[in-house]
């Protein structure tokens, strides 16, 4: 296995995709997939036209990212655009890539993707791992569909962004392209995709039942309070600082976590929104009678986290990494700002000569060890393809 990253901040959409292209394949043997990342100011289907000149039939599969992505050059943004592809090339590797918009339901399109996605491997076997992106909302019934055609394989993935939480996020394969849905790409290889999922907060000791849920992302009651004043309470917060939407950026230093049932991940829960009636607007699903923890970090941690998780993946390695998936969170990008700089060299230090694309999304999924899959917010899932 062998892979390849490139970079464009081209005017033109198109140009960019088939510089990326052609810079991504140089001397693969067979690429079995292109993971494209964009700007939402590119317009994304030319920007697949360009790059699919160059890769014709090896599949793509993508999304916009929030404000820039992370390569080996260095962090790449610009006002008028920005795109990067990572191209592997494997013979003993085969990759199966479908995406549709929304169906009538988000499980039921999960079903449906998953079947094109075998059906364009030619096998009705399922992969040995698989890579999601959806738009943010739905992710865990996509999944579920999904799981419902391959069953419980490892998956690592994220959701699509955008630059200001508007909506403007696509999500792209090589036929499509479209704003609600979800893509997969199925992996039938031999070589080991190892994934470390983690959001590197430290626990606090504030912690309580969630009593009451609105649907299944309003968090309604934390041990009979209202959960905003819960919130407040905890972290020091007045709660007309955590009305609307100044509670997306307040916190992410201090956002809710819960625990897997062995314990071993405790996901992060991105309080989005702040509402009247002292509800909060969380990232990802809730269920009442289990435990929601105020976890805390520091600018410094999340400067650093992305470093120490990717070595911590590469203690899991049992063979020599060919190239890193590094899907970082939007969210926690704003809050470091100015310092990504300082991001993009601890990475690179650490991850060495071996080639990697951390785009920012606005939902990250993973699998710890003897887990299920999950998904969060405010979380990285990075994820090592072995040689």
């Amino acid at each position: 296995m062998k892979a390849n990253v490139a970079w464009s901040t081209d005017e033109s959409a198109y140009l960019a995709g088939k510089a990326c292209a052609k810079k991504a394949v140089l001397d693969l043997v067979q690429t079995k997939i292109a993971f494209v990342f964009s700007s939402v100011k590119y317009d994304s289907q030319k920007l697949l036209d360009g790059a699919k000149e160059v890769l014709g039939t090896a599949p793509i599969i993508g999304c916009t990212s929030n404000g820039g992505i992370l390569v080996p050059d260095g962090y790449i943004t610009s006002e008028k655009g920005f795109a990067g592809i990572m191209a592997i090339g494997d013979p003993d590797t085969t990759v199966g890539v479908a995406g549709m918009p929304k169906m009538i339901t988000a499980r039921e399109t999960g079903r449906q993707v998953a079947i094109d996605a075998m059906k364009k491997v030619g096998t009705t076997v399922s992969p040995s791992y698989y890579f999601m992106i959806a738009n943010p909302g739905e992710e865990e019934e996509y999944a579920r569909g999904v799981q419902d055609i391959i069953g419980d394989v490892p998956m690592f993935g994220g959701s699509a962004a955008d630059d200001d939480v508007s909506g403007k996020w696509k999500i792209f394969t090589s036929d499509n392209v479209f704003s609600e849905g979800v893509a997969v790409a199925l992996f039938y290889t031999n070589k080991k995709i190892v994934n470390e999922f983690t959001g590197r907060y430290h626990e606090t000791v504030n912690s309580g039942v969630i009593t009451d849920i609105s649907g299944k992302r309003t968090l309604k009651e934390i041990a009979n309070v209202p959960a905003m004043k819960k919130y407040a309470e905890w972290t020091g917060i007045k709660t007309r600082n955590l009305m609307g939407s100044k509670m997306l950026t307040a916190s992410i230093l201090k956002p809710l976590g819960v625990k897997t049932p062995t314990g071993n991940v405790t996901l992060i829960r991105h309080p989005m929104a702040g509402n009247t009636d002292y509800s909060i607007n969380v990232g990802n699903d809730l269920s009442v009678n289990t435990a929601v923890i105020q976890m805390q970090s520091s600018l410094d941690e999340l400067v650093n986290a992305p470093r120490l998780t990717l070595r911590a993946l590469k203690s899991k390695l049992s063979s020599k990494p060919a190239a890193y998936l590094l899907v970082h969170c939007g969210g926690r990008k704003i809050a470091i700002g100015d310092r990504i700089g300082e991001v993009a060299d601890l990475v690179k230090a650490e991850a060495g000569d071996v080639p990697f694309i951390m785009p920012f999304t606005f939902g990250e999924y993973g699998r710890a060890e003897h887990e299920a899959n999950n998904m969060g917010g405010l979380m990285l899932s990075e994820t090592a393809f072995c040689e």
